[in-house]
Protein backbone atom coordinates (compact mmCIF):
# COMPACT_ATOMS: atom_id res chain seq x y z
CA UNK A 1 0.00 0.00 0.00
CA UNK A 2 1.42 3.34 -1.12
CA UNK A 3 1.23 6.32 1.27
CA UNK A 4 -0.19 9.09 -0.09
CA UNK A 5 -0.02 11.95 2.19
CA UNK A 6 0.27 12.36 5.88
CA UNK A 7 -3.00 10.91 8.16
CA UNK A 8 -4.02 10.74 11.39
CA UNK A 9 -5.90 8.62 13.76
CA UNK A 10 -6.33 8.20 17.65
CA UNK A 11 -6.03 11.10 20.33
CA UNK A 12 -3.78 11.88 23.49
CA UNK A 13 -6.38 10.80 26.19
CA UNK A 14 -5.47 8.39 29.08
CA UNK A 15 -5.60 4.54 27.47
CA UNK A 16 -5.20 5.54 23.24
CA UNK A 17 -2.48 6.57 21.05
CA UNK A 18 -2.28 9.03 18.18
CA UNK A 19 -0.33 8.21 15.23
CA UNK A 20 0.92 10.22 12.45
CA UNK A 21 1.40 7.84 9.01
CA UNK A 22 3.15 10.40 6.56
CA UNK A 23 5.40 9.48 3.14
CA UNK A 24 8.75 8.42 3.02
CA UNK A 25 11.25 9.31 0.22
CA UNK A 26 13.56 6.95 1.90
CA UNK A 27 11.50 3.90 0.90
CA UNK A 28 11.71 2.37 4.23
CA UNK A 29 9.89 2.42 7.79
CA UNK A 30 10.76 4.71 10.24
CA UNK A 31 8.99 4.66 14.04
CA UNK A 32 9.20 7.58 16.15
CA UNK A 33 7.37 6.34 19.65
CA UNK A 34 6.89 8.78 22.50
CA UNK A 35 4.88 6.56 25.28
CA UNK A 36 4.14 7.09 29.24
CA UNK A 37 5.20 3.01 29.07
CA UNK A 38 7.90 3.28 27.06
CA UNK A 39 10.54 1.41 29.33
CA UNK A 40 8.45 -1.10 29.92
CA UNK A 41 6.21 -1.85 26.64
CA UNK A 42 8.35 0.79 23.99
CA UNK A 43 9.38 -2.30 21.97
CA UNK A 44 6.12 -4.23 21.66
CA UNK A 45 4.61 -1.16 20.94
CA UNK A 46 7.55 -0.69 17.69
CA UNK A 47 6.92 -3.87 17.12
CA UNK A 48 2.93 -3.73 16.71
CA UNK A 49 3.18 -0.96 14.51
CA UNK A 50 5.86 -1.99 12.13
CA UNK A 51 3.74 -5.75 12.23
CA UNK A 52 0.64 -3.84 11.03
CA UNK A 53 2.91 -2.04 8.70
CA UNK A 54 3.83 -5.30 7.19
CA UNK A 55 0.53 -6.78 7.08
CA UNK A 56 -0.66 -3.58 4.98
CA UNK A 57 2.19 -4.09 2.34
CA UNK A 58 3.51 -0.71 3.38
CA UNK A 59 7.36 -0.35 2.68
CA UNK A 60 7.65 2.98 3.33
CA UNK A 61 6.49 5.17 5.50
CA UNK A 62 7.26 7.89 8.55
CA UNK A 63 4.96 7.08 11.73
CA UNK A 64 4.95 9.10 14.66
CA UNK A 65 2.90 7.71 17.45
CA UNK A 66 2.16 9.55 20.92
CA UNK A 67 1.44 6.66 23.21
CA UNK A 68 -0.76 7.09 26.44
CA UNK A 69 -1.05 3.60 27.48
CA UNK A 70 -3.06 1.74 24.71
CA UNK A 71 -3.86 -1.95 24.02
CA UNK A 72 -2.59 -3.40 21.73
CA UNK A 73 -6.22 -3.52 19.81
CA UNK A 74 -6.09 -0.23 19.97
CA UNK A 75 -2.71 0.67 18.60
CA UNK A 76 -3.46 -1.98 15.85
CA UNK A 77 -6.29 -0.34 14.87
CA UNK A 78 -5.11 3.52 15.07
CA UNK A 79 -2.47 2.44 12.90
CA UNK A 80 -4.54 0.68 10.50
CA UNK A 81 -6.82 3.78 9.85
CA UNK A 82 -3.74 6.03 9.56
CA UNK A 83 -2.49 3.91 7.00
CA UNK A 84 -6.13 3.90 4.87
CA UNK A 85 -6.39 7.60 5.44
CA UNK A 86 -2.77 8.28 4.45
CA UNK A 87 -2.98 5.81 1.06
CA UNK A 88 -6.61 7.69 0.24
CA UNK A 89 -8.30 3.99 0.33
CA UNK A 90 -11.79 4.43 0.82
CA UNK A 91 -12.57 0.49 1.08
CA UNK A 92 -11.07 -1.97 3.64
CA UNK A 93 -10.73 -5.15 3.14
CA UNK A 94 -12.50 -6.74 6.13
CA UNK A 95 -11.91 -10.63 5.38
CA UNK A 96 -8.25 -10.30 5.41
CA UNK A 97 -8.03 -7.68 8.84
CA UNK A 98 -10.45 -10.03 10.36
CA UNK A 99 -7.87 -13.31 9.69
CA UNK A 100 -5.28 -11.22 11.47
CA UNK A 101 -6.96 -12.42 14.78
CA UNK A 102 -7.90 -16.29 14.11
Amino acid sequence: MEIKKSAVAGTVESSDIMVTVAPNQEEKITIALDSSVEKQYGQEIRDLIENTLKRLDVTAAKVTAVDKGALDCTIQARTLTAVYRASEVAEYDWKEIDSWNA
